[in-house]
């Protein structure tokens, strides 16, 4: 049996086609239409990667899609800013139009789920991913189900406040792990400590137009000023994870986005200062701090394994 799996993002439709074992048979991608109009490039992707199969509609176990934003319980969007969705019955359209069983669920659980189906997370019962971009989003997979909360709201790990009345929140609030811990926020934090010491090593390949997250752990072992942002972040993202940590007591947590291309520069550290923090200690039970492996598959991936279900 095949399934499609695909992934709206703000700039493209990622999908995907794949068999139970998570083999691809093909995959494409269209530019991302907001408003109404995003269901006729959905429609589009769908019909070039069927056509690919020479199979029809029908012969699909179901279409998985997922997005950014709010998705309720009955497969439509309630807010999905960036893609300019409000209230939106996504599945119930997609249904209609393809004829075919659909699930839509919301990217980060997704993204989380196809981790666990068949990613870094696969063979863990218990697992959460945290994903580093733009801002922090994570999806939580309990005993091998994705968790998805009252009407299927999912989690908001990005809003969970780490630092009482700290840096101001889009979403409102102060302190949030989005606004320390996002690659946004690594980027700033680096352009500032740049700007505060102009004779960090930092300065001798990058300028506040070029420096990124990446900039930091480039230069941490040659550099105070880097390996002083290094810190920074990591303190910051540890507090979060073990936060995290101490309320699922998953047995791995993966960390997904630009910021897990570090690896072991990441992981190693992070999991030092995380296992300090776990209630009962590492020998009650264990969390492994891990990176994701699917990378920006993984909401097709689990979106496509929603449908498996």
């Amino acid at each position: 049996m095949l399934y499609m799996g695909l992934d709206v993002g703000g700039t493209t439709v990622k999908g995907m086609i794949i068999d139970e074992n998570g083999k691809i048979v093909c995959e494409d991608n269209v530019p991302t239409l907001v408003g109404d109009e995003l269901l006729g490039c959905i429609e589009e992707l769908s019909d070039r990667l069927i056509s690919r199969t020479g199979k029809t509609y029908s012969q699909l176990g179901g279409i998985g899609v997922c997005c950014p934003g709010l998705v309720d319980s009955n497969g439509s969007v309630v807010f999905a800013g960036n893609i300019k969705l409000k209230n939106y019955p996504l599945r119930e359209l997609l249904e209609k139009h393809l004829g075919v069983p659909v699930k839509v669920l919301n990217d980060a659980n997704a993204a989380a789920f196809g981790e666990a189906k068949f990613g870094a997370s696969k063979g863990y019962k218990d697992s959460v991913l945290i994903t580093l971009g733009t801002g922090v989003g994570g999806g939580v997979v309990i005993d091998g189900k994705l968790f998805v909360g009252n009407k299927g709201a999912g989690t908001e790990i990005g809003h969970m406040v780490i630092e009482r009345g700290g840096v101001s929140c889009t979403c409102g609030r102060r302190g949030c792990f989005e606004v320390y811990c996002s690659a946004r926020a690594l980027t700033a934090r680096t352009k500032w400590a740049m700007e505060e010491d102009t004779s960090s090593e930092m300065w001798k390949t990058y300028n506040l137009s070029t420096a990124d997250g990446r900039t930091p752990f480039e230069y941490m072992d040659c550099d105070r000023t880097a390996r002083l942002v290094v810190e920074w972040y990591l303190k910051y993202l540890a507090c979060g994870l073990a936060n995290v940590a101490n309320v699922f007591r998953p047995e791995v947590i993966l960390i997904g986005g630009g910021v897990a291309a570090q690896g072991s520069r990441l992981t190693i550290p992070l999991q030092k200062l995380v296992n300090a923090e776990l209630f009962g200690g590492i020998d009650y039970a264990p969390v492994k701090v891990e990176c994701a492996s699917l990378g920006n598959r993984a909401g097709g991936y689990g979106a496509a394994a929603a449908v498996m279900e």
